[in-house]
């Protein structure tokens, strides 16, 4: 089959939430008969691989849909009409305290494509300076300083979980 494209026949805003909207679509499929997608429509992040020496610069903080604590990359929705490199500096600063002198993008990721329109812009961050910006005042998070070799075990281990942590991880060990 050639052509897979799924054409949109309708659609119905479910829930239009601060962060995330729910749309239900009607779909004509690549056979001419008809499906539903429920698609999450999210305004994209950014993802920051802070490196320091030999360091890699996480953050703790506890998840809800989760149920617990995660070690995760800083990381941060895109503000409306917010690049995602002005987004990646500000969350650097407000979640782990540095400002980068050095941030170059290494690619990014859809998130779950099967159902949410969320993608992940990721960056490393280098030549680091303390400045600190207020975060959100409804979250709480603790910067952690490990080394890479230590993050590449823990993801081995299952430590960390968070799939934009582990793709970010992954792809500076291999440059």
């Amino acid at each position: 089959m050639d052509d897979m494209t799924e054409k949109i026949r309708h659609t119905e805003r479910i829930y239009d939430g601060a962060l995330v909207k729910l749309d239900l679509l009607e779909v004509e499929l690549p056979d001419g008969s008809t499906g539903k997608r429920e698609i999450i429509r999210h305004p994209g992040a950014v993802a920051v691989i802070a490196l320091d020496s030999d360091d890699v610069i996480l953050v703790r903080q506890y998840r809800s849909a989760a149920r617990k604590t995660m070690l995760e990359l800083p990381a941060g929705t895109l503000e409306p009409d917010e690049a995602p490199e002005d987004c990646a500096t500000r969350e650097l600063q407000e979640e782990a305290g540095y400002k980068p002198g050095k941030l170059d993008a290494i690619g990014g990721f859809f998130n779950a494509a099967g159902y949410t329109t969320e993608y992940i812009h990721l960056y490393i961050a280098t030549d680091l300076t303390p400045s600190h910006l207020d975060g959100d005042v409804d979250e709480f998070i603790e910067p952690v300083r490990l080394s890479l070799t230590d993050t590449l075990a823990m993801i081995e281990r299952g430590d960390i979980q968070d799939a934009k942590t582990i793709i970010g991880l992954l792809r500076v060990a291999r440059r």
